[in-house]
């Protein structure tokens, strides 16, 4: 058990996710949503960021009639959460996007390449029906501070 215990603080300290005392540390993007919602924006553990879903909404809270637009809506507003938190969005390592529809997948692609400079992180387009406020997109994803 003791092998166990050091072998897994090893493995956790090699992802920056345990302080010299042994405790995670965590800090917290945005803490609680708009309105109160019970999540916050994102969540980073030691160089890992684990970024909440977001979706494309205008300032009044209304779907674009445009995919396009509302993929730029989500693109900007997940982009400024990893840089409020220090990170690119070529830090990301993956991303799970969920789309109401998936005759929306080459919309949101268009628009999605657009952010990158370097690789493309992991991706998962799942078509999941019908999401918050009718929106066609959510997007969620985990980044790593790259150290180049």
């Amino acid at each position: 058990m003791k092998q166990f215990a050091v072998s897994l603080f090893l493995l956790l300290s090699l992802f920056g996710a345990v302080n010299e005392a042994g405790a995670e540390s965590r800090t917290y993007i945005r803490p609680g949503a708009p309105d109160g919602l019970p999540f916050s924006g994102a969540v980073r553990s030691g160089k890992t960021l684990y970024v909440s879903g977001h979706i494309g909404l205008t300032e009044d809270m209304q779907v674009p009639e445009d995919a396009k637009a509302e993929a730029t809506l989500l693109m900007d507003r997940f982009q400024a959460t990893l840089t409020e938190a220090g990170y690119t969005m070529d830090d990301l390592v993956t991303v799970t996007l969920y789309c109401s529809d998936v005759k929306h997948y080459a919309d949101f692609n268009e628009v999605y390449r657009s952010y990158f400079k370097k690789d493309f992180p992991a991706r998962a387009f799942i078509g999941s029906g019908t999401l918050l406020f009718n929106a066609r997109f959510e997007m969620q994803g985990i980044a790593v501070k790259r150290s180049d």
